[in-house]
């Protein structure tokens, strides 16, 4: 065989191998990708919550028809827009829906107080509650539900029911949707 012959054998070994190197690592890397989730338990997919059909979010005027909701507390439809000023108080159907609306999350509990940790709770996902960051959506409200056993976790078209402030499911369900309200989806 001639030196020519040669080179170019050396040459075609060189660039198969090259070729199946750069085929396994990148074959390797999907592999190990793909499982590789720190510090996430379950599946990080997966959504929280009840999902409730969107019935809008058009504006009511005062004295205005209530429409049919299909849920209870109401997760999305026609209100008339009120604020949420403070947290830890009762919210009337209005102030919950412009909150949803906006993109804050709302944890209704049937006791007077709060349960221990649900304050903690709160601030971990989205800091003290202001009315600023209840307006720009970023607030987790509390508020008092008469008659609710446990939590529930409310946020535009989704609802998630809990035990404790401790479920880990409540602040997976802040987290998931803090920011996604009716404009949001």
């Amino acid at each position: 065989m001639s030196t020519a012959g040669k080179w170019l054998e050396r040459i075609a070994v060189v660039v198969v191998a090259l070729a199946v190197s750069v085929g396994l690592i990148g074959l390797l890397s999907g592999f190990f990708q793909s499982r590789d989730q720190p510090g996430v338990s379950g599946n990080p997919n997966a959504v929280i919550g009840l999902q409730f059909r969107d019935l809008g979010h058009a504006y009511l005027v005062p004295g205005a028809p209530r429409p049919a909701y299909d849920s209870s507390p109401p997760t999305s439809g026609a209100h008339i827009p009120q604020a949420v000023r403070r947290d830890g108080t009762r919210l009337n159907d209005d102030e919950l829906l412009q909150a949803l609306e906006l993109g804050d999350i709302v944890i209704m509990y049937g006791t007077p107080a709060p349960p221990a940790g649900l304050h903690a709770l709160a601030r971990r996902v989205a800091g003290p509650f202001t009315p600023t960051l209840a307006a720009a959506g970023q607030a987790v409200i509390l508020a008092e539900r008469p008659g609710t056993s446990g939590l529930i976790g409310l946020a535009w078209t989704r609802m998630v029911r809990v035990g404790t402030p401790g479920d880990p499911s409540l602040r997976a369900f802040a987290e998931q949707w803090l920011g996604q309200g009716a404009s949001g989806r």
